[in-house]
């Protein structure tokens, strides 16, 4: 991993800072190889429950991608076989969640609606400004915008490209937490930790259900929400779970 992507791991949480706040932390190839890296190693380690992505500094958690990187391709076909950084954190099986501060734009807007919870500090600023440079977004708003504020709101937001600022924000559901600033960091790591408390087959088993409800119809997804809460039970962590509330205790998840 570059040293514009940072990856640690305690406590269950896997942090992953986009560290380039002098250039809003714009993502660069490289950078997109890295945070795919950083992104499966969260994945593969069974001591990661919970992931948390954020940026460094208080300008941005990212404007997306580098605009000069995007001229820099030797060809379409290059382009086309890019690393889609948003996608890297999408493809993450392990529940994730977004610390965000002031701009959220383009691919940086892409990889917030990656996650599965969004903490937001109250200078943010949400934008899609992709049609205004003359392109689509390939990272996801154009598929996930519709599904979290209906479609002639997501249109709205791809059209104009004009950024939204946080109560509104707020307002449209693009975020699930809306606090100050300086509450950003310690509130999003507030949710890691609790999440991170549960069966983590349980928490993962969550978040495939609920992804599985965004492109599935209804009866799919009810068969497969059942095959999900059987697979829980063949993981064991309900008897902890049982034997936790007959104790009138917390649950303690080893796994």
């Amino acid at each position: 991993m570059t040293g514009e992507i940072n990856y640690t791991v305690n406590d269950y949480v896997a942090e992953i800072v986009l560290n380039r706040p002098q250039k809003h932390n714009a993502i660069t190839p490289p950078m997109a190889a890295s945070l795919q890296e950083a992104c499966l190693a969260a994945d593969r380690d069974d001591t990661v429950r919970v992931v948390l992505v954020r940026g460094a500094g208080e300008r941005a958690f990212s404007s997306g991608s580098d605009l000069n990187s995007l001229a820099e391709y030797a060809s379409t076909w290059a382009f086309r076989n890019r690393v889609i950084y948003e996608n890297t954190i999408r493809n993450i099986k392990k529940p994730v969640i977004a610390a965000l501060k002031g701009w959220v734009l383009g691919g940086g807007a892409e990889m917030a609606l990656a996650a599965d919870i969004r903490v937001a500090g109250r200078s943010v600023k949400f934008g899609f400004p992709e049609v205004t440079r003359g392109w689509v977004g390939g990272g996801g708003a154009s598929q996930m915008l519709p599904r979290l504020v209906g479609y002639g709101q997501a249109m709205k937001l791809l059209l104009t490209g004009e950024p939204v600022a946080a109560d509104e924000v707020f307002r449209l559901g693009l975020v699930e937490y809306l606090v100050d600033d300086g509450e950003v960091e310690t509130t999003a790591r507030s949710l890691c930790t609790k999440i991170a408390g549960y069966s983590p087959v349980a928490a993962q088993a969550v978040k495939a259900a609920a992804r599985m409800a965004l492109s599935s119809s209804l009866d799919a997804g009810l068969r497969y929400e059942n095959e999900m809460n059987t697979l829980c039970f063949s993981a064991g962590d309900h008897l902890e779970g049982i034997k936790a509330f007959s104790e009138g205790r917390s649950a303690e998840f080893k796994r």
